[in-house]
């Protein structure tokens, strides 16, 4: 290893994309790509049209793009509460922080905290893995508990426990992921109720990508609880998964700071541009929501028939499913098996914490896929 790179680094393994998200032609385009969360559908033609006119008229690529994000952060604000059912005002530009991505707001806030020896993180596995990857390579320590195993909700005895520990450092942040990914539940009342009775010396960080579908948001309570940060990303629900567009909502003295620690024009032109025409056309964009969640719910009541599987019951635009079995090593083998005869037959799943997560796809994406679990299935012999 070269002598001036920090010695831990070693040990850590660079984040690869999914086979989807990579454009090399050894990866077939016309595969069913439903492994990241992303929405099946892509802008409409008009949408992308008016993007295209804007790229042409409007932005000049020799000036930097707006490093204030101030328009995008008022159609935000405005579609924060608008969806809240909350009086127009009560969150504004100041409560928004944009990042390139929710991965790059989820640094600012650890940089924000917990960097330089002075706090650890919570997660509750499994979860989203950037937490504790950007936690790491930022040298923060990450502490982990676990999840019930029939309804995932977080192990707050252990949760507690951690928190009680006197080893240094102290977590300063909690990531409670709302619905949680890869298994599609939202935070439960207990679960609630335990965020709610946690020292604002803690940040408690509720990430809410799949907000849209789940149609359960916690932003309200921001007005009360300065020590929590709503995450939510254009990259679901809004179709925009490649221009990468994130946003928090939080008490604008915790905003001021990750303004503070945000890189400077974090946001190319076009990232923008796409951000505020997603919000001139949400009602268009949000029509989608509807049959993803029709078509959703067809493949938990299709697979739920199957002796051989256990079907979580998700909120988000993906499924959650185990094999049935005693033996792990058994269904482990079974499991990755299963997912490479779905890739071998043309759909892209994710293989994750003892699962495979199936990304709702169109109509015809799904029913395709329903087929070719059934068939792979049988030949297992499940």
């Amino acid at each position: 290893m070269l002598s001036f790179i920090r010695s831990d680094l070693a040990q850590f393994t660079a984040y690869k994309p999914h086979p989807s998200s990579n454009t090399d032609a050894a990866v077939p385009l016309d595969l069913d790509r439903l492994d990241t969360n992303e929405s099946p559908y892509d802008l409409p033609t008009q949408l992308k049209e008016k993007l295209a006119s804007t790229y042409q008229r409007v932005i000049q690529t020799n000036r930097y793009p707006d490093g204030g994000h101030e328009t995008l952060k008022d159609a935000i604000a405005e579609y924060v509460n608008e969806s809240a059912s909350l009086s127009p005002g009560v969150f504004t530009r100041a409560h928004i922080s944009l990042g390139n991505g929710s991965d790059e707001l989820i640094r600012s806030l650890l940089i924000a905290t917990c960097l330089g020896g002075e706090g650890s993180i919570l997660v509750a596995n499994p979860t989203f893995s950037m937490y504790g990857i950007l936690a790491q390579t930022l040298g923060i320590p990450v502490v982990t508990v676990g999840r019930n195993q029939d309804n995932f909700a977080i192990d707050l005895t252990s949760a507690q426990a951690a928190l009680e520990k006197t080893d240094s450092p102290p977590i300063r942040v909690i990531f409670a992921v709302h619905p949680n990914s890869p298994t599609g539940n939202c935070l439960t009342p207990a679960e609630l109720s335990w965020l709610r009775t946690l020292s604002e010396e803690i940040l408690v960080v509720i990430d809410e990508a799949y907000f849209e579908f789940s149609q359960t948001s916690l932003v309200s309570e921001l007005v009360q609880r300065p020590n929590w940060v709503i995450l939510r990303t254009f990259s679901k629900a809004f179709r925009l998964a490649a221009l990468r567009v994130g946003y928090c909502v939080a008490d604008p003295q915790a905003i001021a700071i990750l303004e503070k620690v945000r890189l400077p024009y974090n946001l190319p032109s076009f990232s923008i541009a796409g951000g505020l025409v997603a919000m001139q056309h949400r009602q268009l964009l949000l029509e989608s929501i509807s049959p993803t969640l029709d078509e959703r719910n067809k493949l938990i009541q299709v697979l739920s028939q199957h002796p051989g599987l256990r079907v979580s019951q998700s909120t988000a635009n993906f499924i959650f499913l185990r094999l049935l079995g005693n033996n792990s090593d058994t269904q482990n083998q079974t499991l990755t098996t299963l997912h490479q005869k779905l890739k071998n037959s043309g759909t892209l799943v994710r293989e994750i914490s003892g699962g495979l997560r199936i990304t709702v796809g169109t109509s015809e994406e799904n029913t395709r896929t329903l087929n070719r679990i059934q068939v792979a299935l049988s030949n297992l012999g499940s």
